[in-house]
């Protein structure tokens, strides 16, 4: 008797004119080598740029300075002492400078939306570019030079009898410093937050005023609802830049002010007390524990606002 599979001309596997599994294999494998090839070079950049020294952060961190694996390191930062107040500091630092940039931010970002002028709107949109990237040596010399003690600002405010530095101002502490983060945390939100407006249909309006609805109560029930997720994911980012931020402070400051970027780069630069070399990669590893808590809530509000804002 002949073979059944022979006498129909069908493959070894019962059906007609099927592809070999390992041609079906290769041939996955090329399409899925052509569809990664485009983003190769990136994830080569976040490989060596973000991976490997990520993960040299966590094994040093938990590291001795005799290579055995210790929890030292950590219960040194998180134990008290100036450690943990740099960390408060940082936190504290990261939510005013956010909050109070991402508030005005949102405004600004309305008046933008709202705008009827296409000149005023490129402009600010250039400049929030500009500034939202400004910061370090040049952005700390800019506001010493004009709200130092001896500032253009604070001499003209004084002849004008309100000079802050007699009042509590100190652009050296940690107002201050909250203060001149703000320079480039408030363009940043109106940056990340204005297409958020423009989302906003207008045939919602239109809908709500048929309805009888007032100005306040399409905000109140429709405007705030759909944008307050893509504020408060914008708040976070805004988060994460003031909480990693070191050059401004560090110009600014001088190191006086307890900041977990500022001490790990004292530590960087040899201060560091005899034992406690791994400190810094402690003190790093907690500061991505916490950026990576930040970009997941993140990602969160923004899957939660663009299921609304496409």
């Amino acid at each position: 008797m002949t073979d059944l599979a022979t006498d129909t001309g069908t493959s070894p596997s019962g059906v007609r004119g099927e592809v070999p599994r390992p041609k079906r294999l290769a041939g996955a494998l090329v399409r899925s080598i052509r569809t990664s090839a485009p983003v190769a070079p990136f994830a080569l950049y976040v490989l060596l740029g973000l991976g490997i020294p990520t993960l040299v952060i966590i094994i040093f961190a938990f590291r001795s300075n005799a290579g055995h694996f210790t929890t030292d390191n950590m219960k040194t930062i998180l134990s008290g002492g100036q450690y943990l107040t740099g960390f408060e500091t940082s936190l504290k630092l990261a939510f005013v400078t956010s909050v109070a940039s991402g508030v005005v931010g949102t405004f600004v970002a309305y008046a933008i939306a709202t705008s009827k002028h296409d000149l005023f709107k490129r402009l600010i949109a250039a400049t929030s570019g500009v500034l939202a990237n400004f910061g370090g040596v040049n952005l700390a010399f800019m506001f010493i030079a004009s709200f130092g003690p001896a500032g253009i600002a604070t001499k003209w405010l004084a002849s004008a009898g309100i000079n802050p530095w007699n009042h509590g101002f100190n652009l050296y502490r940690f107002w201050g410093v909250a203060f001149v983060y703000m320079y480039f945390q408030l363009p940043l939100m109106v940056l990340i937050i204005t297409p958020a407006f423009h989302g906003l249909r207008e045939s919602w309006r239109e809908a709500a005023e048929n309805l009888g609805a007032s100005s306040w109560r399409y905000w109140r029930h429709v405007g705030l609802p759909v944008l307050m997720p893509s504020v408060l994911g914008s708040m976070l980012l805004l988060f994460g830049s003031g909480f990693a931020a070191y050059a401004t402070a560090e110009a600014l400051t001088t190191g006086t002010i307890a900041l977990t970027p500022i001490q790990i780069g004292a530590i960087l630069q040899g201060n560091v007390l005899a034992g406690q070399a791994n400190i810094a990669y402690a003190l790093g590893f907690m500061m991505i524990v916490i950026l990576l808590i930040t970009v997941l809530a993140y990602s969160l509000l923004r899957r939660r606002s663009s299921k609304w804002l496409r």
